[in-house]
């Protein structure tokens, strides 16, 4: 935070989309708004998102949807699958708006960013309606901004905004008064500030540390000698004294994890064949888009922990010969981790790849003799770029390449059009 010439602050904003997964659906299907809506997580299995009418109805994030569909009291409960390629889109498009007006942003994830504004404390709050207009305008997506002297604070102000509509969606640390900003603070419990969940919560309120304007009152030292130096930052950071900075790099991945349950249980070997073919082809795609490489692959799979008659959860780890994004070198490495491991008969309900020791691409020179055709060619790129513009099982390497979608497949009835990334499925507008 820094006092500029003029009167001009330096702000952190936190701008945050409202019901990010079920915004995103009632962007493009109107008919949705002011009903009970949920999104479903992987082979619509359980809730991962809520509408505000489906929260007043009590459901829960990870309630299980075949529940909540035989309940008579749910009739008019509306579901959807997630629709990650539509999600990921839009997130895309409401940073880079946000970006058009901070010379600092950090993606905090896929429904949230943190930006650094500068100006005076009135002009930051127009700015702030101004992103909350650009983005209702170009995306369509509601949300709240809270700007703060801190990032905590920038936290618990858009706290304030979502939970008071007579706010219009923004609130402002400096503009918001004193005497209402230290009456919300008592009233709010510790565990409504970022960073603190139920467990640390409850040690907490042993202390007699009930509120945040409790927290805010401790000894950020002492607190940091019975908690840690994270604590001491909440607390300096309650204060207005900023201790956590906006991250603009991307730390680089340590692993890369490709797993999902499937639809219907895989009970062979020549089946997990398949799986791991396009798991490891699937996870040498992102390597490529991650210019990065791998040198230890493990493949895995397992049971339903649910499953009373069957127990096996087998594993293995392979070293490459040399660190690499080759899809057929991993391919090959992932099923013959498995080979011999896998008992036919037995209903496996998931299975993946892991990689991990990465490096950056060409980081390091490679002796002929590791050198593959494959990867001077970048073949997994290629399958990225293939699969972005005609789907992802429109080709794969061997197994993978089928020609028809496999029955373990991820079961997504309820999906909605890809809107805004494939042609055939644009949203048709037809006149009265």
């Amino acid at each position: 935070m820094q006092d500029l010439p003029g009167g001009r602050v330096e702000r952190t904003a936190l701008i945050d989309v409202n019901s990010f997964y079920v915004s995103c659906e009632r962007a493009f299907d109107p008919k949705l708004d002011g009903k009970p809506v949920v999104v479903l997580s992987n082979n619509d299995g359980c809730v991962v998102a809520r509408s505000n009418e489906a929260k007043a109805l009590g459901i829960e994030n990870g309630d299980p949807w075949f529940k909540l569909k035989a309940d008579p009291r749910l009739r008019g409960l509306i579901a959807k699958s997630s629709n990650y390629e539509l999600y990921g889109d839009l997130s895309s498009r409401v940073m880079e708006l946000i970006g058009r007006y901070s010379y600092i942003v950090e993606v905090y994830s896929i429904d949230e960013a943190f930006a650094m504004l500068r100006g005076e404390p009135q002009e930051l709050e127009r700015i702030g309606r101004e992103i909350k207009t650009a983005v209702a305008r170009h995306v369509g997506l509601p949300v709240c901004v809270g700007i703060a002297p801190t990032k905590t604070l920038a936290k618990f102000v858009n706290r304030v905004a979502k939970q008071n509509p007579a706010l219009g969606g923004v609130c402002s640390y400096d503009t918001l008064a004193v005497p209402h900003r230290d009456h919300i603070m008592a009233r709010v419990p510790v565990t409504g500030i970022w960073g603190i969940a139920g467990r640390l919560g409850k040690k907490l309120n042993a202390l007699g540390i009930f509120t945040i304007a409790d927290l805010k009152a401790t000894d950020p030292v002492v607190m940091r000698k019975k908690f840690s130096v994270l604590m001491q930052r909440t607390i300096m950071e309650l204060n207005e004294i900023p201790c956590i900075p906006l991250e603009t790099e991307i730390a680089s991945k340590k692993q890369l994890i490709f797993s999902r349950s499937f639809s219907k249980p895989v009970t062979s070997a020549a089946r997990m064949h398949e799986v791991m073919a396009i798991y490891a082809q699937q996870a040498a795609i992102r390597l490529a888009k991650d210019h990065q490489q791998a040198t230890l692959m493990s493949s895995f799979a397992g049971t339903s922990h649910f499953n009373e008659r069957f127990s096996s959860f087998p594993s293995a780890t392979v070293k490459l010969p040399a660190p690499t994004a080759d899809p057929v070198i991993l391919t090959k490495a992932a099923v013959s981790a498995l080979e011999n491991r896998i008992v036919d008969g037995v209903p496996y309900a998931r299975a993946g790849v892991m990689l991990t020791e990465l490096s950056p691409a060409g980081a390091a020179p490679q002796l002929p003799v590791f050198a593959t055709a494959h990867e001077e060619k970048h073949i997994g790129a290629l399958l990225g770029d293939i699969m972005d513009r005609f789907g992802t099982g429109s080709i794969g390497l061997g197994r993978a390449g089928m020609v028809e979608a496999p029955d373990w497949g991820m079961r997504r009835e309820a999906l909605s059009p890809r809107y805004t990334t494939e042609w055939a499925e644009l949203l048709v507008v037809r006149a009265a």
